[in-house]
């Protein structure tokens, strides 16, 4: 099962990654947020739009 993590990262922003089954990060936010509420709105955003998302 995939998990979505928030943490603070080292500016004390919060920021999101994406692990896998085996524990690897396979996606991360790109960017941070400065409260946790809309780190969690990007978040929902990915889990949205991510399926139809095109491959190029």
């Amino acid at each position: 099962m995939l998990k979505f993590e928030i943490f603070k990262d080292v500016s004390n922003q919060y920021r999101w990654r994406l692990r896998a089954n085996n524990y690897k990060i396979i996606a991360t936010s790109g960017e941070g947020y400065h409260n946790r509420s809309d780190c969690e709105y990007a978040i929902n955003l990915v889990k949205q739009n991510a399926a139809s998302a095109e491959i190029n």
